[in-house]
Protein backbone atom coordinates (compact mmCIF):
# COMPACT_ATOMS: atom_id res chain seq x y z
CA UNK A 1 0.00 0.00 0.00
CA UNK A 2 0.98 3.66 -0.94
CA UNK A 3 2.13 5.89 2.26
CA UNK A 4 0.62 9.17 1.22
CA UNK A 5 2.55 11.98 1.45
CA UNK A 6 0.58 15.15 2.69
CA UNK A 7 2.22 16.88 5.01
CA UNK A 8 0.19 15.17 8.09
CA UNK A 9 2.23 11.85 7.00
CA UNK A 10 5.52 13.33 7.24
CA UNK A 11 4.37 13.98 10.82
CA UNK A 12 5.48 11.10 12.31
CA UNK A 13 8.74 10.79 11.43
CA UNK A 14 10.02 14.89 11.66
CA UNK A 15 8.27 15.23 14.94
CA UNK A 16 9.89 12.23 16.40
CA UNK A 17 6.61 10.44 16.58
CA UNK A 18 6.26 6.34 16.01
CA UNK A 19 5.79 5.69 12.62
CA UNK A 20 3.04 2.65 11.96
CA UNK A 21 4.40 1.72 9.04
CA UNK A 22 1.84 1.53 5.65
CA UNK A 23 -0.64 4.04 6.96
CA UNK A 24 -1.96 6.47 4.39
CA UNK A 25 -3.04 9.55 6.70
CA UNK A 26 -3.83 8.30 9.54
CA UNK A 27 -0.84 8.92 11.75
CA UNK A 28 -0.05 8.75 15.25
CA UNK A 29 0.28 12.42 16.03
CA UNK A 30 -3.13 12.81 14.12
CA UNK A 31 -4.34 10.34 16.47
CA UNK A 32 -3.05 11.85 19.34
CA UNK A 33 -4.17 14.92 18.18
CA UNK A 34 -7.91 14.48 17.64
CA UNK A 35 -8.11 12.12 19.96
CA UNK A 36 -8.56 9.29 17.31
CA UNK A 37 -8.05 5.61 18.81
CA UNK A 38 -7.12 2.41 16.61
CA UNK A 39 -11.05 2.55 15.32
CA UNK A 40 -9.11 5.33 12.69
CA UNK A 41 -10.24 8.86 12.04
CA UNK A 42 -12.98 10.67 12.74
CA UNK A 43 -15.24 10.67 9.51
CA UNK A 44 -16.37 13.87 8.16
CA UNK A 45 -18.10 14.95 4.53
CA UNK A 46 -15.69 17.10 2.66
CA UNK A 47 -16.21 19.85 0.72
CA UNK A 48 -14.40 21.39 -2.55
CA UNK A 49 -13.00 24.16 -0.62
CA UNK A 50 -11.32 22.04 2.34
CA UNK A 51 -9.58 19.98 -0.76
CA UNK A 52 -8.39 23.18 -2.23
CA UNK A 53 -7.26 24.89 0.92
CA UNK A 54 -5.86 21.66 1.54
CA UNK A 55 -3.67 21.19 -1.65
CA UNK A 56 -3.22 25.08 -1.12
CA UNK A 57 -1.21 24.13 2.22
CA UNK A 58 0.71 21.97 1.33
CA UNK A 59 3.95 24.08 -0.03
CA UNK A 60 3.83 25.30 3.76
CA UNK A 61 3.83 21.89 5.53
CA UNK A 62 6.67 20.56 3.61
CA UNK A 63 8.68 23.33 4.21
CA UNK A 64 7.55 23.16 7.87
CA UNK A 65 8.14 19.62 8.25
CA UNK A 66 11.82 19.53 6.27
CA UNK A 67 12.67 22.14 9.09
CA UNK A 68 10.79 20.07 12.16
CA UNK A 69 13.56 19.16 14.36
CA UNK A 70 13.41 15.21 16.01
CA UNK A 71 13.02 15.33 19.28
CA UNK A 72 12.31 10.94 19.51
CA UNK A 73 10.26 11.32 22.33
CA UNK A 74 7.44 10.46 20.01
CA UNK A 75 5.65 13.86 21.74
CA UNK A 76 5.51 17.05 19.09
CA UNK A 77 7.91 20.12 19.02
CA UNK A 78 5.83 23.06 20.47
CA UNK A 79 7.17 25.13 17.86
CA UNK A 80 6.72 22.95 15.09
CA UNK A 81 3.20 22.70 16.37
CA UNK A 82 2.41 26.38 16.37
CA UNK A 83 4.07 26.81 12.50
CA UNK A 84 1.73 23.95 11.37
CA UNK A 85 -1.45 25.90 13.33
CA UNK A 86 -0.20 29.16 11.58
CA UNK A 87 -0.03 27.72 8.01
CA UNK A 88 -3.42 25.80 8.57
CA UNK A 89 -5.05 29.35 9.40
CA UNK A 90 -3.28 30.99 6.67
CA UNK A 91 -4.83 28.08 4.33
CA UNK A 92 -8.51 28.80 6.03
CA UNK A 93 -8.96 25.86 8.29
CA UNK A 94 -9.40 26.76 12.15
CA UNK A 95 -5.71 25.25 12.76
CA UNK A 96 -3.72 22.11 12.20
CA UNK A 97 -6.48 20.14 13.70
CA UNK A 98 -9.09 20.82 11.16
CA UNK A 99 -6.65 20.60 8.41
CA UNK A 100 -5.24 17.10 9.67
CA UNK A 101 -8.55 15.87 9.76
CA UNK A 102 -9.71 17.11 6.13
CA UNK A 103 -6.11 15.20 5.53
CA UNK A 104 -7.02 11.91 7.50
CA UNK A 105 -10.30 11.73 5.54
CA UNK A 106 -8.70 12.50 2.57
CA UNK A 107 -6.45 9.20 3.07
CA UNK A 108 -9.55 7.44 3.43
CA UNK A 109 -10.75 8.06 0.03
CA UNK A 110 -7.32 7.59 -1.62
CA UNK A 111 -6.64 4.71 0.31
CA UNK A 112 -8.95 2.90 -1.79
CA UNK A 113 -8.62 4.03 -5.39
CA UNK A 114 -6.74 2.01 -7.97
CA UNK A 115 -3.66 3.83 -8.55
CA UNK A 116 -4.00 2.24 -12.12
CA UNK A 117 -7.06 2.80 -13.09
CA UNK A 118 -7.86 6.62 -10.45
CA UNK A 119 -11.01 4.72 -9.70
CA UNK A 120 -12.25 4.11 -6.19
CA UNK A 121 -12.39 0.27 -5.67
CA UNK A 122 -12.31 0.10 -1.53
CA UNK A 123 -9.71 -0.08 0.44
CA UNK A 124 -10.31 -3.61 0.99
CA UNK A 125 -9.62 -4.45 -2.64
CA UNK A 126 -6.55 -2.01 -2.67
CA UNK A 127 -5.08 -4.01 0.37
CA UNK A 128 -5.68 -7.40 -1.16
CA UNK A 129 -4.23 -6.56 -4.50
CA UNK A 130 -0.85 -5.53 -2.27
CA UNK A 131 -1.30 -8.80 -0.12
CA UNK A 132 -1.02 -10.51 -3.60
CA UNK A 133 1.67 -8.38 -4.54
CA UNK A 134 4.06 -8.56 -1.61
CA UNK A 135 3.35 -12.57 -1.40
CA UNK A 136 4.30 -12.39 -5.04
CA UNK A 137 7.73 -10.43 -4.45
CA UNK A 138 10.81 -12.09 -5.02
CA UNK A 139 13.29 -9.70 -3.76
CA UNK A 140 11.65 -9.19 -0.16
CA UNK A 141 13.29 -11.07 2.44
CA UNK A 142 11.37 -13.59 4.18
CA UNK A 143 11.31 -11.54 7.18
CA UNK A 144 10.71 -8.19 5.92
CA UNK A 145 7.93 -10.00 3.77
CA UNK A 146 6.17 -11.54 6.92
CA UNK A 147 6.24 -8.48 8.80
CA UNK A 148 4.79 -6.61 5.67
CA UNK A 149 2.12 -9.09 5.28
CA UNK A 150 0.49 -8.89 9.11
CA UNK A 151 0.73 -5.21 8.54
CA UNK A 152 -1.40 -5.19 6.02
CA UNK A 153 -3.54 -7.58 6.77
CA UNK A 154 -3.97 -5.56 10.33
CA UNK A 155 -5.03 -2.97 8.27
CA UNK A 156 -7.53 -5.32 6.07
CA UNK A 157 -8.83 -6.20 9.45
CA UNK A 158 -9.38 -2.25 10.16
CA UNK A 159 -10.95 -1.24 7.44
CA UNK A 160 -14.10 0.27 7.49
CA UNK A 161 -16.48 1.54 4.90
CA UNK A 162 -16.45 5.17 4.34
CA UNK A 163 -19.24 7.02 5.75
CA UNK A 164 -19.79 9.92 3.23
CA UNK A 165 -19.32 8.32 -0.29
CA UNK A 166 -19.65 11.66 -1.84
CA UNK A 167 -15.90 12.63 -0.78
CA UNK A 168 -15.12 9.45 -2.96
CA UNK A 169 -15.86 12.46 -5.80
CA UNK A 170 -14.19 15.25 -4.79
CA UNK A 171 -11.28 13.22 -3.75
CA UNK A 172 -11.04 11.09 -6.88
CA UNK A 173 -11.78 14.30 -8.84
CA UNK A 174 -8.49 15.63 -7.45
CA UNK A 175 -6.78 12.98 -7.70
CA UNK A 176 -3.33 13.83 -9.52
CA UNK A 177 -2.94 16.79 -7.22
CA UNK A 178 -3.44 14.64 -4.11
CA UNK A 179 -1.47 11.74 -4.70
CA UNK A 180 0.70 12.90 -7.57
CA UNK A 181 3.86 13.19 -5.55
CA UNK A 182 3.18 9.46 -4.79
CA UNK A 183 2.76 8.03 -8.63
CA UNK A 184 6.71 9.86 -8.68
CA UNK A 185 8.03 8.31 -6.21
CA UNK A 186 9.83 4.44 -7.34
Amino acid sequence: MRKILFGCALAICALGAPAPAMLGIGSALAQSQSGSTDEGPKQIALTKAQIDQYIAAQKDLEAIFADAPENGQGKPDPKTMARLDAAAKKNHFAGYDELNSVAENIGLVLDGVDPKTKKYVGADVVLKQTIADVEADAKMTPAEKKETLAELRGELQAAAPLQFPANIALVVGHYDELAGEEQQKP
